[in-house]
């Protein structure tokens, strides 16, 4: 009787480790398949073009033909010697900290004029104040080409039925507003966005907390400062990524609107990167700009993600 049980032990723990192994298998093999295709892409249009334009900026290279005429770190030498790019980097930072400062800001205040008071119709107000984001970007520039028309625009027209004497204003022409008129425009479409953020960061406060804080005598203000605030600070941090990183990326707008004139005057890293490298078919000068607008995103998004939005990873584990 022994003998059998010695016999037959080892098949059923063979018989396990084999079903345990196909199963293992066909875990990996599920996990392989599921993630394969999103993988090629992500290779192929991710970092294959990262290293490709690494590899092209260090050469002088017109597009056509295999890059042959190295020229190691000359380009990115001559880019940051170039007071175009310079400008590109400073018309960025402008935008960035305009929506910062003005944006975020005012997305915010909406928001809680919308989610948290008592406004009459405001499911109405919401969606009005969302439409804008529903637009393309292309679209939304062509409308505004419109209302900032030096001669039949809205905008002059407006200002001249309210101002006695107003003299219309070039608003994408003058090099002194172009740029704060193109913000202005940035604004419009996007602060809807981020307000329908903050909207769905308040639902997820507990009103119950906000009462407590009245209770124990806390004002209107102070409740919004010491609990609605930092109970929004995910949400604050997660739109203050986003804006930056859209502000230095933004192409389109800024390029319907003015292609990065006058004078240079709203050019950004992508705009000039499409008419310093494209338009000129200068692609090993234009993929040096590529690199270092890739590295610029890159190190900010390692950076904050690290430092700023790792409280929220933790507290959330």
């Amino acid at each position: 009787m022994s003998s059998v049980r010695f016999r037959v032990l080892p098949r059923a723990a063979l018989s396990f480790a084999e079903h345990s192994l196909r199963r293992t298998t066909e875990k990996w093999l599920t996990i392989a398949l599921l993630t394969l295709p999103g993988m090629i892409i992500f290779l192929m249009f991710l970092l294959i073009p990262i290293f490709q334009s690494s590899y092209y900026s260090l050469f002088k290279w017109n597009g056509f033909g295999p890059p042959t005429d190295f020229r190691g770190l000359s380009n990115y030498i001559d880019l940051f010697k170039d007071s175009v790019f310079i400008r590109s980097i400073l018309n960025s930072l402008i935008l960035m900290s305009s929506s910062l400062l003005l944006q975020l800001p005012l997305a915010l205040g909406l928001a809680l004029l919308v989610g948290r008071g008592r406004l009459f119709g405001r499911q109405l107000f919401r969606a009005i104040l969302f439409i804008p984001y529903i637009f393309s970007e292309v679209i939304t520039a062509l409308i505004w080409l419109y209302v900032l028309h030096p001669n039949m625009g809205l905008m002059n027209r407006v200002f001249e039925a309210i101002i006695p004497n107003f003299k219309y204003i070039a608003w994408l022409a003058d090099r002194n507003i172009a740029l704060y008129a193109i913000f202005l425009v940035l604004t419009w479409k996007y602060f809807g966005f981020y307000m329908i953020l903050y909207m769905a960061g308040l639902q997820s406060i507990p009103k119950e907390l906000e009462e407590a804080g009245r209770i124990d005598g806390c004002n209107e203000f102070q409740v919004l400062r010491f609990v609605t605030i930092p109970l929004l600070g995910r949400t604050i941090r997660l739109t203050i990524f986003l804006s930056v990183l859209g502000s230095f990326q933004q192409f389109v707008v800024v390029w319907i609107l003015t292609q990065g004139g006058p004078v240079n005057a709203t050019s950004t890293i992508a705009t000039y990167l499409y008419k310093y490298g494209i338009q000129r078919f200068a692609l090993g000068y234009g993929s040096a700009v590529a690199v270092v607008l890739f590295c610029i995103t890159l190190f900010f998004s390692l950076g904050y993600q690290r430092i700023v939005m790792y409280q929220d990873y933790v507290l959330r584990d």
